[in-house]
């Protein structure tokens, strides 16, 4: 009797051994994958389902900190938080953003989500360090420069930044080169430099041009600080030249290596 010939031996074994991913992997192995495979996808679509479409992480309260003069109301209204919205789909970079724009007493503000339903707004507000006297009320100058807010009584502690900028001469070239928004930044870091208890002493800041800055004192005191440059060498030099003349009514510190005092 003839053998089988080659071919009908190959054919044999293709028809026996099946497939090739099944020789490979084997009938189980591939309902274990199919059966994850399947389970992965319902898991995904429970938890798409969850964080868009149940009722169980969506925005339920606002809570507010760190305000001083802003109420907790008027930043809630402001944020303009999309209350019931699903949590995930806050755009927090968005609420950050109106935040600034429409109070501008806000220096920082944080914004979170407080799962499972919440919003945290945490606030940082500008602290004034000067004040300008404008139609009998007071725009409050923060620490870069930046008018913030307008309020009808001065805080307390705060002192005026007068600008008395000449318009000719030399002074008007300083003016040329610094403007007044320049002017005021440099109020500002003259206002930063003062030690303690000078600052709270300190009633009004008074600009000329950049390098004619004096400062008014309780008492009848006055300072002539010179530019801001120095401003902790000259800091130095002003407490220890009124611990020498104390009875003094005028200082000049705008050459700190040569300070001078008089009047009493």
């Amino acid at each position: 009797m003839a053998g089988t010939t080659t071919a009908e031996r190959g054919e044999r074994r293709r028809e026996s051994s099946g497939p090739p991913l099944v020789r490979r992997l084997g009938p189980r192995r591939l309902r274990t994958i199919a059966v994850a495979a399947l389970a992965l996808v319902l898991l995904t679509a429970g938890a798409v389902w969850l964080l868009y479409g149940s009722a169980w992480l969506r925005v339920e309260r606002v809570s507010v900190s760190g305000t001083r003069v802003l109420t907790e109301a008027q930043v809630r209204e402001a944020a303009d938080v999309p209350v019931g919205a699903p949590l995930v789909s806050v755009g927090t970079d968005a609420m950050e953003a109106r935040l600034r724009e429409r109070l501008l007493r806000i220096d920082t503000i944080d914004v979170t989500r407080s799962w499972p339903n919440g919003i945290r707004l945490k606030v940082t507000e500008r602290k004034p360090v000067l004040l300008v006297q404008k139609a009998g009320k007071f725009v409050e100058v923060d620490d870069e420069g930046v008018r913030f807010a307008t309020v009808s009584r001065a805080p307390k502690g705060v002192p005026l930044l007068e600008l008395r900028l000449a318009r000719s001469g030399s002074a008007a070239a300083s003016l040329r080169r610094f403007d007044e928004a320049r002017l005021v930044r440099e109020a500002v870091r003259v206002a930063g430099d003062l030690p303690g208890r000078i600052a709270r002493d300190t009633r009004s800041v008074r600009v000329r041009s950049y390098d004619d800055i004096s400062l008014e004192l309780t008492g009848d005191r006055t300072v002539e600080w010179g530019s801001s440059e120095k401003g902790a060498v000259k800091s130095r030099t002003l407490t220890a030249l009124m611990k020498a003349t104390p009875d003094a009514g005028h200082f000049d510190v705008s050459v700190p290596t040569a300070p001078a005092s008089s009047g009493s």
